[in-house]
């Protein structure tokens, strides 16, 4: 742990500079190449756990504090090893003379008494003060930024709080079966031969009891399988292609949606995105999966720069969104994110809406996916692209009675929202 501890406290203070806790922690084992996997596991788990329960252990910290404390490397390595004591199973003495060390490697030694103070306090006083964090605001009670906890109990007044602590679980890890080569029922078949726990959700999911490596799955590199969200998974149906459809699946990027489309039908598919490397992720995802579709580098919002002119019968819209939805995966994203993102993401969601809608023919539909909750992104977004639009209708969801769809994540999925338009 000696080497991970300086590791993740650096991590997660790159992330509060305004950095993605993803690029950080690929950089990071880029750097350091002799990090077995036990230490990698180590980082992430240090990494992710101090962002997810962050609120409450800033709150502890500032109790624990006499003074304020301006050296910010000595701040993050005291909240990695506060998450540490509080939430895990490390032996709490052994933290501690972790954390004391690593003041060392952090050429910090004059920190050494501090560190060694507060921690040993912390283990004195551990209920109250988790009491105390839980109790004293709302940041500390629920580990969101309070304009976050705020805007939902304003928008979902009977279910804000259960919103807010799903934000702070561990994410299930649910597969999607590629019913071109294996049935759900054969792979779940395969996962028991394993002797990995599993049960069949929606179509084509299979959510996993435990979490684990890909190269653990059985014929995960042969394409037999994917990782996606049970929520993510509903895009492809809701669509509606069918065989010979020219498809558009714009802002593609990591391609789940996309290979799903090419599993369902056999469409003409288009797979847009304005990165170049991440649409490389895209095209090394329907390689492994044995799927084909025309890649192209471009910006949704600005058709005329990469459209040969043919509409398209169908249009994914899958566009960039607050994530708000999915902070279990990416606890980083709360704490990046301002009040004031909310309404440019809406701004950009607007612009690329009407954008698409010129390149839908007569007739064609477009559903329009958020990995969002906040309202601004969802219904009222739809509401304000109808009122612009008298070519649009708001079409009822396939085997659903409702006109859009607003997913909360719980045990089984992530936040989602889907609404299916058609031009008439």
């Amino acid at each position: 742990m000696l080497e991970v501890q300086p590791l993740a406290s650096a991590a997660v203070a790159q992330v509060f500079a305004g950095r993605n806790l993803n690029q950080v922690l690929q950089s990071t084992l880029e750097r350091n190449p002799r990090l077995t996997p036990q230490q990698r596991a180590q980082l992430q788990d240090l990494s992710y756990g101090t962002l997810r329960h962050f609120g409450p252990l800033q709150a502890v910290l500032s109790r624990l504090l006499q003074k304020p404390l301006h050296d910010e490397s000595v701040r993050f390595l005291l909240l990695t090893a506060l998450y540490q004591l509080a939430y895990t199973q490390a032996q709490p003495y052994a933290i501690v003379d972790h954390a004391v060390k690593t003041t060392q490697a952090l050429r910090k030694t004059s920190a050494k008494g501090l560190v060694n103070a507060v921690l040993r306090n912390f283990l004195r006083q551990r209920e109250r003060l988790l009491f105390d964090a839980d109790t004293s605001s709302d940041e500390g009670r629920f580990s969101h930024p309070q304009w976050w906890v705020d805007k939902l109990r304003s928008q979902y007044p009977d279910s804000w709080e259960q919103i807010l602590m799903a934000g702070n679980l561990h994410p299930p890890m649910t597969l999607r079966v590629n019913r071109r080569k294996v049935s759900v029922a054969a792979y779940l078949v395969q996962l028991a031969e394993t002797g990995i726990a599993a049960r069949a959700v929606g179509i084509s999911g299979i959510l996993l009891e435990r979490p684990l490596a890909v190269d653990k799955l059985p014929g995960f590199s042969q394409g037999l399988v994917s990782v996606q969200d049970g929520g993510a998974q509903l895009a492809a149906g809701l669509l509606d292609v069918r065989d010979g459809m020219r498809v558009l699946d714009a802002c593609a990027a990591p391609g789940g949606k996309t290979a799903h489309l090419l599993e369902m039908a056999d469409v003409s598919l288009t797979a847009l995105d304005c990165d170049p490397r991440r649409l490389q992720k895209v095209e090394q995802n329907l390689g492994r999966l044995g799927l084909q579709a025309k890649c192209l580098v471009g910006d949704a919002a600005q058709p005329s720069l990469w459209q040969d002119g043919e509409k398209f019968q169908r249009i994914l819209a899958d566009v960039p969104c607050s994530a708000s939805g999915v902070v279990r995966r990416h606890p980083d994203i709360k704490w990046l994110r301002r009040d004031s993102d909310i309404a440019q993401f809406a701004l950009q969601q607007a612009q690329i809406m009407d954008a698409l809608w010129q390149c839908l023919e007569q007739g064609g539909k477009l559903l329009y996916a958020t990995c969002s909750v906040f309202a601004e992104e969802n219904h009222q977004q739809i509401e304000t692209f109808l009122a612009h639009h008298d070519d649009a209708l708001l079409l009822p969801l396939p085997e659903s009675a409702a006109l859009d769809m607003q997913l909360l994540p719980n045990r089984d999925h992530d936040g989602f929202y889907y609404a299916l338009l058609t031009k008439i």
